[in-house]
């Protein structure tokens, strides 16, 4: 079997049994040449945000340093039982390099500090796992994924340098034997560290297969893989055996949690075919991406989007709604970084469904009341519902405040309390 890709994200290795449990996936699978993408352990993300919080505000209740440091440690104690043991004062390095870094910034810049903070997510969890491997008997090879994968200074959603990348990657990324590193994390022209946006992992995974053209990849998740829907708020979620790059982009563009936008774009570029598989059943064959049919089964698929904001604007003095009205729309949502995520418009009005990503939807909603009429309900939710029928529609509908509907030609969405 040829060079392959594995990503591991943070609940596969949320703690000790998790990261036990990835070296059985290695153990059953037997693939010898390959990269493994692994992100931050469990909600650690989560937790180093909340640092770059306190960080900015003394008064915010916040995990700290402290919390981040006590949960590595316990899992590495876990692991490796003797305190002694090199990986401990590996991860002391990392963890006052952090503390250091935030004594000596200067910078205001809030996206720019938590791209230089969030980042050790991925480094502590990495530097932990090859050690295990290394202790279970493995020669792997642990690297930096900042020397080789690079991004302008769009700090939180870095755009990647291509050809700089590809480069690295071909030059000085081993394609044999067991390379070990982050996903999530690059850096800029100057060396700093950025972000290729939440869940980027999955990207990393795909932009190291593309640029070293890559067999497979496969992205082990606790799911078994790719379902019809979000069993936390649907029920009846079904397995889909297989999708075409196609639909999985669609899905992935409305929110599919399982397959990150981005991932696939690279993939389909080169038919890298994508796996997604469950690290608790390795052995079952999961969802399949790649060329041909469109989806299999056939099915209706639900997605819901949380924390949404759907923003309804009129003209102060009831005319149309005219192209340089919506182009001065466009520009402001574009100013204030809102991802826009549904729009509808008439001759009078224009609503748009957004996601607040950066908190900026005070700023926005003041600059467009000088020129609108402006309503604005928050913490709505966003259903997409794909190869719609009108039962499953029906079934969506029920007990639901309706704000907005839009029917496409296979797709209805609909913005609700």
């Amino acid at each position: 079997m040829g060079f392959q890709v594995y990503k591991f994200g943070g609940a596969s290795v949320q703690n000790a049994e998790g990261v036990k449990n990835l070296v059985k996936v290695l153990e059953q699978t037997q693939v010898e040449d390959l990269v493994i993408v692994v992100s931050a352990m469990g909600k650690m993300t989560n937790a180093l945000e909340d640092v770059v919080a306190a960080y900015f505000d003394a008064n915010a209740k916040t995990d700290t340093i402290e919390t981040v440091e006590a949960f590595h440690h316990n899992i590495a104690l876990e692991l490796f039982e003797n305190p002694s043991a090199p990986v401990f004062k590996q991860i002391q390095a990392l963890l006052e390099e952090l503390k250091g870094f935030l004594q000596r910034n200067k910078s205001p810049d809030y996206n720019f500090v938590y791209d230089q903070v969030v980042i050790y997510g991925e480094l502590l969890s990495t530097t932990i796992v090859n050690a295990f491997l290394e202790k279970e008997g493995y020669r792997t090879t642990w690297h930096d994924v900042r020397d080789y994968l690079k991004t302008d200074t769009n700090y939180r959603e870095g755009k990647v340098d291509w050809e700089l990348t590809m480069r690295n990657l071909s030059r000085k990324l081993p394609k044999k034997g067991i390379q070990l590193t982050q996903g999530f994390i690059a850096s800029d022209p100057n060396g700093f560290s950025t972000t290729l946006g939440r869940e980027g992992s999955d990207y990393t995974a795909a932009i190291i297969a593309y640029c070293l053209n890559a067999e497979r990849v496969t992205i082990w998740k606790d799911v078994p893989g790719v379902l019809s829907a979000d069993p936390r708020y649907f029920e009846h979620a079904t397995l889909l055996n297989f999708i075409s790059y196609q639909e999985a982009i669609e899905l992935a563009f409305y929110g599919a949690s399982v397959i990150h936008p981005k991932t696939l774009q690279p993939l389909q570029r080169k038919e890298i075919p994508l796996f997604v598989k469950s690290f608790l059943n390795p052995e079952q064959p999961g969802t399949q991406v790649s060329v041909g049919t469109l989806i299999e089964p056939l099915i209706p698929c639900y997605i819901r989007k949380t924390d949404q904001v759907l923003i309804a604007l009129s003209s102060l003095d009831f005319s149309f709604m005219a192209e340089e009205n919506i182009g001065e729309i466009f520009k402001l949502l574009g100013m204030f970084k809102m991802k826009v995520d549904l729009i509808q418009n008439s001759a009078i009005s224009f609503s748009v469904c957004v996601d607040n990503k950066y908190k900026n939807l005070d700023a926005l909603v003041a600059k467009l009341r000088a020129d609108f009429k402006v309503t604005v309900h928050e913490n709505v939710s966003l259903y997409t519902l794909r190869h719609a029928t009108d039962e499953a529609l029906a079934k969506l509908e029920k007990d639901k405040e309706i704000l907005l509907k839009q029917v496409m030609q296979n797709t209805v969405q609909l913005v609700s309390l």
